[in-house]
This record gives structure tokens, C-alpha cells and sequence, in this order.
């Protein structure tokens, strides 16, 4: 969150000047694809920018692009539409990756393909109509040849939908967006697979930059709970990519950033075991360090050029410092930073008298009375329990059990059971900041519920899962902003914070 400091150091709207620049400065990521209707008026317009390969390079996996359905190895009807009385149909054959298009129920002359698209249904290529065909004289359906849904010699992640006209009547019809179960065989599969279709390949980006680094540590934990390997080449892609920008090493003014940055690569270094991840996540830590400063008796402040003491830069800079004394042989300092956050942090008087956290401290040092955000509330507890993990004190996951029961119990913030932001607008494709805050706070508490013996935290975890399952998702297991629906939009940040939750329910 960018809470900007006025009037004694509180936090403004989320729609604040700051935040709106923030929002502008973000890949609009919104990969959308709703449910289509069959009507024509919805269908006629042409898609928007095409991916060329889609139109005129075939595909081959298994096996290439146009296959006879007579080889299908399996089949199954994923998604109906209908057009003047005649059915179309999508089918798709999981053991082969593959798809096709049929018709039912009309006349000769009737028209049948597939789009596919490498991007959720936001785009597809233009004029492509794979697979088009006729149905033949003296018939009353037709199908189409089978096509790959994805494309895994250049990492594209696809769906496809039918779609059909009936005669030379110029309305179109198609299906919604589907794919195989490949890479989307349980629930955090599926939507760690909807989040890899909005992934920028050539950015190393899924968003913007702080929430890039969330949505990664939320690829990796589901790398690391699924045992679904897929997408590991997002760690080193995005590293590569993005290393040298800003203040390098993924540094910058804003140390919430840089924390958040050093959790993805700590998450990157217990999957790959590769040290150049680690080295990096103790750059980030010794940036923050480098502002702790003694303004309100202690604490890391929240940029470089801004004092403001807030609770999230405190609360990532805790979780950090003891995730790296967990994975450092010999580690003195970076234990005692993070044991010397929690005795700072227990002090400040970020948590109030409900034993929620607000955003931060005012210029007189005192609690700001501002937003619970639901990210504050989480991190926290993922910190506490690296913090015990490293020093197996009691009091420790005690405190992390009361904050945890406060959130849980919140009716503020799960208005009718289910885990709501303080505000979650529609229409901005998921892309601002507290888009993202929900998957952190989820995160957290699974990681709080593993640690602790009798894991209190699952029933919760799995009826917010169960809800947003059923609620809050597409055809292509894409998330959106109210996880008790109904679903509006979707885009990173939506997508992300899903993926969080999914995993940590996943985990028991």
C-alpha cells in the first residue's frame, strides 16, 4: 500500500494522487474473459490485438495443429452455446491437449472453428477461425479438426472457445473460454495457470513492480505446495529481466518494495537452492536496515525520503530478517534485527485495542487510527512464525495466535464469513495496490497455520477457499475482487491474492 503521510503522518484514500500515478505506471493487466453470450450483437466485433502465431504458424506439441478427432484420446464436452436452434460445442481431449469444434442441429452450410488465445480471452488472432469449416450437403452438423491449446515451445498458455454461424446469417455465436486440465488439475493449479496468462515473458513482469513481487512468491509457494514445475522459468526470467532496474538488486526508495522483492527471492532460494537468490534477499534486508532510524523509538521507515513509520515496511522487514537467519548457517545479525523489529513493533502502538493493526503512526508517534488493511493483519503472522521457527519462543506464536484469532473473527473484515477489503472497487482490472492485499494476509495466516501444532486456521482458510471457488471465478479459473462474488473483472492483483488463498487451503 502507498499510505502518503498528511497532517500528521496518516494515510490517504486509496484513490489518492499517489496512487492513481501508481495505478497509471502499471501494465493494465486485465485479462478478462467472461462467460459470451450467444448472442450475435456480443460476438460480431473482431478481436483485438492478435497473437500472430495463433494465425498463421501452426502448433505442435504432442501432436501438431489440425488432427483428426477420430484420434482423440479422449473426449469431453466442455462448453455449449447456441445460435438459432443449433448447439455448438467445444471438446476437449485432456490426454491430448487438443480441442475441437462441432455443431449440431442445423443445416448445410452452417459454419464452425476455434478461436485461441494466449492471453485468458483478452485477445485472439484475428481472421484466424481455426479449424473453419462448413457443414457438408445432406448433413446437420459438422466438426472441426483438433487444435493445441497451448503452445509450449514458446510458453504460451491458451485457451480455446467454439464458435458458429448458422448459414449466411452474420451473427456469431461462441462458447466460453476453456482449457485442458493440463497444468490445471486442482484448484491452485488452475489459477497459478490464469495467472501465468497475464505474465509478461519480455518484461519479466505480471503487473506493476511491487506487485509483480507478490504475485511471484505466489507462483513459487504454489511451485512449492503443487509440485507443479511449469512456470519455474518465471524465477529466472523475472530476475534476469528486472535485476538492474532502479536502484538495482531490486532496491528502491520505497522499502516496502524492497521487502517485498527479498520475500520472492527467499521464496525463490528454497525452490531452486540457487545462492544468487539468497544474496539477493540480503541485499534488500540490508537496504531496509539502512533506514531504520530512531524517530518513534525505532523502526524502518517507509522510503528513503519519508518518515513516515507504517506497518507493512516493520512487518516485511520482520518476516525477512528471520527468514534469512532460517537459511543462514551462523547468523547472528540478521536474528537479532528481527528480534529487535518485534520488540520495537510490540511497543509502537500499530495494534489496537481489538488487536488488529492499523496503517501506521502519526507524527506524535501514536497509532493513526487509519484503515485495517487485511495485508497488515497477515504479514505479521508469517513473520512470527519464521521469528519462532528461529528462536522457539512460546510467547512468540502466542502473540501470532492473537492476532490471528482477531482477523479471523473480524465481522469488519469478513462481513458475512467471508474475507472482504476495506474497499474493493470494480472496474480497475484489479490493478491497484489493494488488489494485491488479500493474498498477502492469506499467505500469512497459512503460513502462521503450518507452524502452529493444532492448526486452527484451516477451516477458515478452506471455507474462504470453498467460497471464492464457487463465487468469484471464470471459466478459466480467473479470480476477481469479491471473493463472496459476484465476479466483476480480474487481473494480477485479483489473480494473485486467489492463488494465495488456494495454496494456503492446499496446505492443511
Amino acid at each position: 500500500m502507498r499510505p502518503t503521510p498528511h497532517s500528521g503522518g496518516t494515510a490517504r484514500h486509496p484513490r489518492s494522487p499517489r496512487l492513481r500515478r501508481l495505478a497509471a505506471a502499471s501494465c493494465l493487466l486485465a485479462f478478462l474473459a467472461p462467460a459470451l453470450p450467444s448472442s450475435a450483437a456480443a460476438q460480431a466485433a473482431d478481436p483485438r490485438a492478435a497473437d500472430p502465431r495463433a494465425a498463421d504458424q501452426p502448433v505442435c506439441n504432442k501432436h501438431c495443429d489440425a488432427r483428426d478427432p477420430q484420434y482423440a484420446a479422449d473426449d469431453h464436452t466442455a462448453a455449449t452455446a447456441s445460435l438459432y436452434s443449433r448447439t455448438l460445442a467445444l471438446h476437449l481431449s485432456d490426454n491430448d491437449v487438443m480441442g475441437w469444434a462441432s455443431i449440431d442441429n442445423g443445416n448445410p452450410g452452417d459454419e464452425i472453428w476455434l478461436d485461441r488465445s494466449f492471453d485468458g480471452g483478452q485477445t485472439w488472432a484475428s481472421g484466424s477461425r481455426l479449424g473453419a469449416t462448413k457443414t457438408p450437403d445432406g448433413s446437420r452438423g459438422w466438426r472441426s479438426q483438433m487444435y493445441n491449446v497451448d503452445d509450449w515451445n514458446h510458453a504460451g498458455i491458451g485457451a480455446l472457445r467454439a464458435c458458429g454461424k448458422a448459414g449466411d446469417r452474420p451473427e456469431i455465436a461462441c462458447t466460453p473460454w476453456k482449457r485442458t486440465t493440463w497444468n490445471s488439475w486442482s484448484r491452485s493449479t488452475a489459477a497459478a495457470t490464469a495467472l501465468m496468462m497475464g505474465y509478461h515473458r519480455d518484461t519479466g513482469k505480471f503487473a506493476g513492480w511491487w506487485t509483480s513481487a507478490t504475485a511471484l512468491t505466489s507462483l513459487i509457494d504454489n511451485i512449492r505446495v503443487s509440485g507443479m514445475p511449469s512456470y519455474t522459468y518465471a524465477i529466472s526470467t523475472t530476475y534476469d529481466k528486472l535485476r538492474g532496474e532502479q536502484d538495482g538488486d531490486f532496491k528502491n526508495s520505497y522499502l516496502d518494495d524492497t521487502g517485498w522483492w527479498g520475500l520472492a527471492w527467499v521464496a525463490a532460494y528454497d525452490v531452486t537452492g540457487e545462492q544468487r537468490y539468497l544474496d539477493t534477499a540480503r541485499a534488500d534486508a540490508d537496504h531496509m536496515h539502512d533506514y531504520w532510524t530512531s524517530a518513534c523509538g525505532g523502526g524502518v521507515q517507509w522510503a528513503t525520503d519519508k518518515p513516515y513509520k507504517n506497518a507493512i515496511t516493520n512487518e516485511l522487514y520482520l518476516h525477512l530478517n528471520a527468514s534469512l537467519h532460517n537459511r543462514i548457517d551462523g547468523d547472528r545479525t540478521y536474528l537479532q534485527r528481527a528480534e529487535d523489529e518485534w520488540s520495537w513493533f510490540q511497543g509502537s502502538g500499530m495494534t489496537n485495542s481489538g488487536h488488529t493493526i492499523n496503517d501506521g503512526l502519526d507524527n506524535s508517534c501514536k497509532n493513526n487510527g487509519q484503515l485495517t488493511w487485511t495485508y497488515n493483519q497477515g504479514v505479521i503472522l508469517a513473520g512470527l512464525a519464521e521469528l519462532h521457527r528461529a528462536t522457539g519462543d512460546a510467547s512468540v506464536l502466542n502473540s501470532a495466535r492473537t492476532l490471528a484469532d482477531a482477523s479471523t473473527s473480524s465481522t469488519y473484515l469478513n462481513p458475512g464469513g467471508t474475507l472482504h477489503e476495506p474497499y474493493e472497487p470494480d472496474g480497475t482490472g484489479c490493478t491497484s495496490d489493494g488488489d494485491s492485499f488479500k493474498g498477502p494476509y492469506a499467505r500469512g495466516l497459512g503460513i502462521l497455520n503450518k507452524e502452529l501444532p493444532d492448526h486452527p486456521y484451516h477451516a477458515y482458510l478452506d471455507k474462504q477457499a470453498a467460497t471464492l471457488h464457487a463465487d468469484d471465478r471464470t471459466s478459466l479459473d480467473q479470480y476477481g475482487p469479491h471473493w463472496a462474488g459476484p465476479f466483476t473483472t480480474t487481473g494480477n492483483g485479483c489473480q494473485h491474492s486467489a492463488l494465495d488463498l488456494l495454496n494456503a487451503a492446499s496446505q492443511g
